[in-house]
């Protein structure tokens, strides 16, 4: 492996300007055949040319470029000769480092913005309509492109809303190109990578594959390794991966916390093993898990416990490989596997300056006295991606191809404590809610439908003659292509009926099931 860079291939960098969305730009880089990865604003002109870039992009961010602390980035990086795209806040940074200006006009744009483009043949927006929708977050403009820079797009209320320099190959666009509701702003990013710094479209899951399995083997050695598997697609994959790396080295441990879904443990302890031939030890662990939430209604004391005590569970498991090393001479067991992404990370405030919306169990939930060094194999990409590579790996579609499911399991999916009684109420409606979708062919069109269960709420019903005061259930079906934003999903109105009729008809403790349609952001995907 060279020292320069994570992978073999040379990166397109996202310069990380404490935007969320930073990943996201990262995942249209990969969508556009080029690997990317993401470094902070604080690197430095010479940290950065040391990855010996092909490309850079400049992210977003929330703060103004003007402002005392606003990040800031070695200017010595636009000497480097590397191409460069400036985004929202990196495109203003860019202008203002570059001899532009950038000011506080009053005229803000927020969301669908029509951008008026007099020139179409530009590198940047090359086959592009002269008029096209984009999506604008931003209360500042820049007022003047640098010298030496053709202003390329203009709106109504910013007169410098996208510039390049095609001798420097720097390049800007206020709006955000990275999402989906820039009609065109896949081609932008395309156009700069292809067109503007000239690469090939040659990264894929196969280079994702290989690449991971030498830095597995790098980490590993001869040493023995642990794999938390869930069920979930990304536990899963990342002990295939694993698996395929180190063989033997690897034993795959599943924890019955109680807070599965209906059916996961057999689907693991059967389909799974048979598609791997990964090693499966069991852990039994309900009444554990269960006694250390008894009464706790708090989601991050909850996530953080549930994180804990999976730790605890591994580490039971080490003591008894450790015992079970020295009497058959084998080597130790040292690392721990775990599926973490890109959007776990980044919602922990794993980003540069950015926010901590909530700790994942696998990110910010472990233990301070974690005895185990981590691998994660997936650590820098996105569920699509995974998907893909998981079918590279054959497994099964049943699995590899399942909705999201948190790593706290049902346990941050009922508001309020959590008991044995409510974890049944909720494993029967989610069960219900999940065969009616798979029914009605809905599975492609939803990211994931999360089932929650309101433990602390009742609500007066009416069912055979007789008054009820049962629990509401909640609907969350949600469309995404990362996680990083979502929409509600548009069921169809008498798929919705079967699923609240079934669930009240057969759950008992339920007489109301409502649904949820707020997008995110404001809201996340997960209600805890």
């Amino acid at each position: 492996m060279t020292e320069q860079t994570e992978t073999q291939q040379r990166p397109a960098l996202v310069v990380d300007f404490g935007a969320q969305y930073a990943q996201l730009i990262a995942r249209r880089v990969r969508e556009a055949g080029v690997y990317s990865e993401i470094v902070p604003h604080t690197a430095t002109a010479e940290e950065i040319a040391a990855k010996n870039p092909v490309a850079l992009i400049l992210s977003g961010g929330p703060s103004s470029v003007y402002e005392e602390g606003a990040p800031q980035l070695d200017p010595a990086v636009f000497e480097l000769g590397v191409p460069t795209l400036g985004i929202c806040y990196g495109f203003q940074y860019m202008a203002q480092t570059l001899g532009g200006e950038v000011a506080h006009t009053g005229l803000r744009e927020y969301g669908a913005t029509d951008a008026h483009i007099p020139a179409t043949d530009s590198t940047l927006l090359a086959g592009q309509p002269a008029e096209q929708n984009v999506w604008m977050s931003h209360g500042d403009q820049v007022s003047r492109a640098p010298e030496g820079f053709d202003v390329l797009a203009t709106t109504d209320a910013t007169k410098v809303a996208a510039f390049a320099n095609e001798g420097r190959k720097l390049y800007g666009v206020q709006w955000h190109p990275e999402v989906k509701h820039s009609d065109h702003g896949q081609a932008i990013i395309e156009n700069f990578l292809h067109r503007g710094a000239g690469l090939p479209a040659d990264w894929n899951s196969d280079n994702v594959i290989a690449e991971q399995i030498e830095r597995i083997r790098e980490q590993v050695g001869d040493a023995r390794v642990i794999s938390a598997l869930s069920g979930g697609v990304d536990s899963a994959v990342s002990t295939a991966l694993v698996h395929k790396a180190i063989g033997d080295q690897l034993t795959a441990v599943f924890v019955d916390h109680g807070l599965l879904r209906k059916g996961e443990r057999e689907q693991v302890e059967k389909d799974y093993v048979e598609s791997t031939g990964v090693r499966l030890i069991t852990v039994d662990a309900v009444d554990t898990f269960l006694g250390h939430l008894e009464g706790v209604t708090d989601p991050e004391t909850k996530r953080k416990i549930i994180g804990r005590e999976f730790i605890r569970a591994f580490e039971q498991v080490q003591r008894d490989l450790v015992e079970e090393a020295k009497a058959t001479g084998g080597a130790p067991v040292k690392f721990l596997v775990q599926g973490t992404l890109y959007p776990d990370v980044v919602e922990s405030g794993g980003g540069a300056g950015t926010a901590n919306i909530k700790s994942h169990h696998n990110v910010g939930g472990l233990p301070d006295d974690l005895d185990f060094e981590l691998v994660e194999p997936l650590r820098a990409l996105f569920k699509d991606e995974v998907r893909a590579i998981g079918r590279e790996l054959g497994i099964p579609e049943a699995i590899v191809g399942r909705q999201p499911f948190p790593g706290p399991g049902l346990g941050i999916r009922i508001i309020g404590e959590v008991t044995l009684e409510r974890l049944e109420i909720l494993r029967e409606a989610d069960a219900i809610a999940r065969e009616e979708l798979t029914k009605a062919g809905l599975d492609e069109t939803i990211w994931q439908c999360p089932v929650v269960l309101l433990a602390d709420v009742r609500s007066v019903g009416v069912q055979g003659d007789g008054r009820t005061y049962g629990h509401p259930i909640v609907l969350r079906p949600v469309s995404s292509e990362d996680a990083m934003t979502a929409d509600w999903t548009r069921l169809p109105y008498d798929v919705l009926a079967k699923i609240s009729n079934r669930i009240t008809n057969e759950v008992r403790e339920v007489n109301r099931v409502v649904l949820d349609v707020t997008s995110k952001p404001p809201a996340t995907i997960e209600w805890e």
